[in-house]
């Protein structure tokens, strides 16, 4: 159990379960619930108590360390899972909640990106991007961070409102959000600073199909 193998560690290292939780920015209640439970952490957390303790997250697991010869047995072209290359896939975002809140998390799907900066899953709705090829029920993958450059594809929330995807532009205290659909209901949108709150969410910088 997980749960087992975090006390070993804290205690091979002589520091309190609670503290090194509170070193990785993980709350008491994430171990005990780890600890009622028998529950196992998300690839997220698996990969910062691994960095923490400098162990492979195989070990974390209780699986043994595969040999060399195990190791060549992965078909041609495959990769081992690294959970650390994973990012959470949220159902909506909304203002005023922390956006990895265990509430918003619905699963975790692998990226292949390795740059250090914080990426989640949006599942889109609605058919305002479908110029472009981003469906009902696609997920996009989203590069956290507060602003983008001009004509790019970012997820924003207006008014602290659920996300929206769109192409984002801001010239002074207006700001336009530019659908590419082949609905024409879909119109661009025009925002004043002054009067209306609009966020950056983060850059889109992939999608995934989903059929």
């Amino acid at each position: 159990m997980f749960y087992d193998c975090y006390t070993a560690l804290c205690q091979a290292r002589g520091i309190s379960r609670s503290r090194a939780a509170q070193e990785m920015g993980l709350s008491n209640s994430t171990v005990t619930k780890w600890k009622n439970t028998g529950a196992t952490p998300s690839g997220e957390t698996l990969a910062r108590v691994s960095a923490y303790f400098g162990v492979p997250v195989g070990e974390l697991l209780g699986e043994a360390v595969p040999s060399v010869q195990e190791k060549r047995k992965l078909p041609e072209g495959a990769v081992p899972f690294d959970p650390a290359l994973t990012a959470p896939l949220l159902g909506t975002v909304r203002a005023g909640l922390p956006m990895y809140a265990e509430e918003n998390i619905e699963g975790y799907i692998p990226i292949t990106r390795k740059d250090g900066a914080r990426y989640f899953w949006l599942r889109v709705r609605g058919d305002s991007m479908n110029a472009v090829g981003i469906s009902e029920n696609d997920e996009i993958l989203v590069r956290e961070q507060p602003e983008v450059e001009n004509g790019q594809l970012a997820v924003v929330m207006v008014n602290g409102d659920e996300a929206t995807v769109k192409y984002f532009r801001q010239e002074g205290s207006l700001v336009v959000l530019t659908p590419k659909s082949f609905n024409p209901v879909h119109q661009p949108q025009i925002y004043d600073l002054k009067r209306v709150q609009v966020r950056v969410v983060g850059l889109v910088v992939e999608c995934r199909k989903v059929f």
